[in-house]
């Protein structure tokens, strides 16, 4: 990929949260309209969150063990005062890759006075904790216990289905290491729609970003960036893509209820940084569909 590129933190670019309403007989929220000449070509997703429900949960692992790591520095605080600092700022990094939220706990040791471990071991140790968690999921999906339907935001199949029959190509980016996001990609049934095209944090941190993929797919594809459509439920990807001239689909995803029902905090924070209109999930698929093709 090209030259190495930091992945930015969150920053609202759009004031208030005014939409247009809802695509009509939907929970489809509509922020602007869609320019209807310009036909979907290449469609990117992020993963935890926006298709896969296997990590759901996560902060309840990661937040936990950093307030280990910050009492073990003597500070005075409460351990309810560092569940709060942590897990203020984990949300608040929610959509870059791990290893930037573990570098930001390095670097709240290091204010406490104590020596931090390098970030990488901190990610290694969250991982596995993390891992512990989620092994039930990924070994009921192994041996057909628990079919994938149950482990993916509602209608992912539907959508992913509708969108290669419309001829779009699909790429998948995640903040998740590669190497395990190929693997539940896999067990949840996706490969067949993304292929080669799966992209996964690195230990070389610096040389992937979601915002690198999105460039990879328009300079070997020769493709204007209108013809990009994101999905995502970070901000990252929502402002990669729109940076890139693409429409992005913010998916506020209710990932624990699967209620249909938009994560308020998720649907605010889309918004703030631009994201076109404000998908619960894809129960509605064949009205976003439509859409996203000008035909609505």
């Amino acid at each position: 990929m090209a030259a190495e590129q930091h992945e930015a933190d969150y920053q609202a670019t759009v004031a208030g949260d005014a939409t247009l309403g809802f695509l009509p007989g939907t929970k489809i929220e509509l922020v602007r309209k869609r320019n209807g000449a310009v036909v979907p070509e290449h469609v990117l997703f992020d993963f935890d969150g926006t298709l896969s429900l296997i990590r759901e949960g996560w902060p309840a692992v990661m937040v936990p063990m950093m307030v280990e790591v910050l009492q073990q520095t003597g500070t005075n605080e409460s351990a309810e005062q560092l569940h709060s600092l942590a897990h203020d700022f984990v949300m608040q990094l929610n959509g870059k890759q791990t290893i930037y939220q573990m570098i930001r706990l390095a670097e709240e040791v290091t204010k406490r006075g104590g020596q931090p471990c390098d970030p990488a071991d901190y990610k290694a140790e969250y991982h596995a904790r993390l891992m512990q968690r989620i092994a039930g999921r990924r070994d009921r999906l192994r041996s057909g216990d628990t079919s994938a339907d149950e482990l993916l935001v509602p209608g992912s199949l539907a959508l992913l289905e509708l969108l290669q029959q419309r001829g779009a190509t699909l790429y998948l980016a995640s903040g998740t290491d590669e190497q395990y996001v190929r693997e539940e990609v896999a067990l949840l049934g996706l490969d067949r729609y993304f292929g080669k095209h799966i992209y996964g944090a690195v230990d070389d941190y610096k040389s992937f970003s979601k915002a690198m993929v999105i460039e990879r797919i328009r300079r070997e594809n020769d493709v204007d960036g209108r013809h990009l459509v994101g999905f995502g439920d970070g901000y990252v990807e929502i402002t990669n893509v729109k940076q890139a001239g693409g429409t992005a689909v913010a998916v506020a995803s209710d990932e624990a209820g699967r209620s249909g029902e938009p994560d308020a905090w998720k649907r605010n924070r889309l918004i703030g940084v631009g994201a076109d209109l404000v998908a619960p999930d894809y129960r509605d698929v064949e009205s976003l569909v439509a859409w996203l093709w000008g035909e609505l």
